[in-house]
């Protein structure tokens, strides 16, 4: 039974729900802020489902479809798809009960939630066609991401309102920033690790920004869309109110993220791997933690 649940968790790539979950509960956890951070236990198991069938949707929509591409290429030559051990049939059934419990769990949510899951299906799968046709395939995936936050806080408020400006605690602007850092995020993290495609996409016709415009300069804009995205967190937590500890997490993401880039810059496998998964999620983590501290404990929050 584990060596079975270890197959199909490494099928989605379920260590990889570390990216976009701690910026869909952050999301959370400041629109409940009236709450102290917490919407109720119903909420917030039904947010972890909706994410969990979303993201398995989606992952395994896109092993069906670069399925092909999977096998052509010697580093994913061994996924489970080309290697036999998951049947195509199976793939399509996991991904068919997979966004069916998305839509189920945004029922239980919302209306809002409700009507919005076929769209935000349709968002996070299409990315996965994407590398076929335009080289800005690292921004669908960064919007396909973004949905994370902006569905979290619409699972909590049941809907998103731009004015009156004031209070923030109540404007959607909130959610549209911490989106906006997760597209910013996404783009940096997915140019460096379409490095290790770069020989195989070109001769394969696959489009990505590596391709489009070289290693090298794609790795400058890899950089300067980190540094945006840092900024966004920054203006964020501004407006939340934040200030000690968000401030101090801040400055810990920081060199995190200077430190992804140095070692993308190796391009080597095993160092991509590391600034790939480890140090991106150690991001995600840290800026949760921040802001639960925020949210939790306003107490040691001198700057109030």
């Amino acid at each position: 039974m584990f060596a079975t649940l270890s197959k199909w968790a490494g099928f989605v790539k379920i260590s990889h729900t570390v990216f976009a979950l701690p910026f869909a509960l952050a999301a959370m956890i400041v629109a409940a802020r009236d709450h102290r951070g917490w919407p109720g236990w119903r909420t917030f198991l039904l947010i972890l489902a909706a994410m969990f069938g979303a993201r398995t949707c989606a992952m395994a929509f896109n092993r069906i479809v670069d399925r092909k591409f999977d096998a052509a290429n010697p580093r994913t030559a061994g996924r489970h798809l080309p290697k036999g051990e998951i049947s195509l049939a199976s793939a399509i059934t996991l991904c068919g009960l997979a966004a069916a419990g998305f839509v189920a769990a945004a029922w239980g949510l919302n209306p809002a939630c409700f009507y919005l899951s076929p769209i935000a299906l349709v968002v996070v799968c299409f990315y996965s066609l994407t590398k076929r046709f335009t080289d800005f395939t690292h921004v669908f995936l960064g919007v396909a991401l973004a949905l994370a936050p902006i569905g979290a806080w619409l699972a909590v408020k049941g809907g998103m309102r731009f004015w009156p400006v004031l209070p923030w605690q109540d404007n959607a602007t909130l959610p549209v920033l911490l989106a906006a850092a997760v597209v910013f995020w996404l783009i940096g993290f997915d140019i460096i690790y379409a490095l290790q495609d770069y020989d195989f996409d070109r001769q394969h016709g696959l489009h990505s920004l590596v391709v489009r415009w070289g290693p090298k300069n794609a790795l400058v804009a890899a950089f300067l869309a980190h540094m945006f995205m840092w900024g966004l967190l920054l203006a964020f937590g501004l407006l939340c109110g934040f200030r000690v500890a968000y401030l101090a997490g801040l400055l810990v993401i920081l060199p995190i993220l200077l430190l992804e880039h140095w070692l993308a810059r190796k391009r080597s496998l095993k160092w991509i791997n590391v600034a790939f998964f480890r140090l991106n999620a150690l991001i995600s983590v840290v800026f949760l933690v921040i802001t639960l501290a925020e949210v939790l404990f306003p107490r040691f929050n001198f700057g109030r």
